[in-house]
């Protein structure tokens, strides 16, 4: 039997649009996915032996203590033991992964995982102040453009090393505009094409150079929530997609201390992963990765194996990850067009390639999906969770 059948699974998700929501709170955001996702893997609330709460915050909101503000949004969830999470940009993977051990340490049978971020409560100039506590802030903080200006360092960086990477940044953000139509819980569902992505307007201005906007994730709110089960629980549920493997690797945070655009710790989790799951990485039926900004999609193609450093636009060129290429990416949207709530992404993220593994993705569907990769990473690239995921 594979890991994937004995382990931890996912038996049940729900999620809400990304964008720029009525909604208040995260209290309100987690009582819009809590109960869809238990319906839907057909369980009740009393059956729940743990809760795992993934929100950022830091400052979006004066109300923190984010783990009991379950039981405020989900009465019936009272008295379970609920824990909040925090890593940054994988907040969602960390609640995700707490859970599983706690599953597969017999601690429990049955958890909830739940990731949300209210970001538009607070003006955009504050947002990005707020985000740029990802990074290291005593040698990278106090950037104009929060933290698109450090990524706009890793970019021109790039360049310097391997020339400009502006035109594959650019197919990337129209690739995942494209495919940002399709997803209906997508912040932006609109296809900008390449020409408008490639060219700085008025309409696409430089955010921080090379940086365009069309280069950067959107400031958006949402949630996003997981069911979690033992192998002898998930056996009688509706739905089930197991963790062929799961790795976590880190690596230093300040940029100073390492060659940024190496992205060794991305390199290592997904290394690990793929060798617990005895694949390569185009043996992967598609891939949800972590494309906070588009120069983070094209090194992440370098450290996954797919190209050689310097040479992330060849992949782009082949059609290797476009929609109907061999190695579908962000076939979502990705960050780029469904939107990065910071606590929602990570579970969002494995939602989607659950969907695609049941094959309820909707106009999303590939029509090959057995196998699924999910890259989430906190920081620039710190804090790294690769998941294979299968449905069985």
């Amino acid at each position: 039997m594979s890991a994937a059948t004995t382990g931890a699974s996912i038996i049940g998700w729900s999620h809400s649009p990304f964008g720029r929501l009525e909604a208040p709170d995260t209290t309100t955001l987690m009582g819009s996915v809590l109960p869809g996702a238990l319906e839907h893997a057909g369980v009740a609330a009393g059956d729940v032996d743990g809760i795992f709460v993934g929100v950022y915050n830091n400052g979006f909101s004066l109300q923190d203590f984010q783990a009991g503000l379950v039981s405020i949004a989900v009465p019936e969830l009272v008295g379970i033991p609920a824990t909040r999470l925090e890593n940054a940009c994988a907040t969602g993977s960390a609640a995700l992964y707490a859970a599983l051990d706690f599953v597969e340490s017999g601690r429990g049978r049955l958890a909830v995982v739940v990731g949300a971020e209210k970001m538009t409560g607070v003006p955009t100039a504050r947002a990005s102040e707020l985000l740029l506590s990802g990074c290291y802030v005593r040698e990278e903080g106090g950037r104009e453009a929060g933290f698109a200006g450090v990524f706009a360092t890793l970019a021109s960086a790039y360049a310097e090393r391997y020339g400009d990477p502006s035109r594959a940044m650019a197919q990337i953000a129209a690739k995942n505009h494209r495919n940002g139509v399709d997803n209906p819980y997508a912040h932006m569902r609109r296809d900008f094409g390449f020409d408008f992505c490639n060219s700085p307007s008025e309409k696409n201005p430089f955010v921080a150079p090379p940086l365009r906007r069309t280069d950067c994730s959107m400031i958006s709110d949402g949630a996003a929530a997981l069911v979690v089960a033992s192998a002898d629980v998930a056996r009688s549920a509706p739905q089930r997609v197991g963790f062929r493997s799961r790795a976590q690797a880190n690596d230093v945070m300040a940029l100073s201390r390492r060659d940024p655009l190496e992205f060794a710790g991305v390199r290592r989790a997904w290394g690990q992963a793929l060798e617990q799951a005895g694949l390569t990485t185009l043996d992967l039926d598609l891939v949800e990765t972590h494309d906070c900004f588009t120069i983070a999609e094209l090194l992440q193609y370098e450290a996954f194996g797919l190209a050689e450093r310097g040479q992330g636009h060849r992949v782009l060129e082949e059609g290797l990850v476009g929609p109907h290429g061999k190695l579908p990416v962000n076939r979502s949207g990705g960050l780029k067009a469904k939107g990065h709530p910071l606590g929602a992404t990570g579970v969002s993220m494995h939602t989607i390639a659950a969907m695609q593994l049941t094959g309820t993705a909707g106009d999303m569907q590939l029509p090959q999906a057995e196998l699924a990769g999910v890259f989430n990473m906190g920081g620039v690239a710190v804090a790294n969770y690769a998941s294979v995921l299968e449905a069985w």
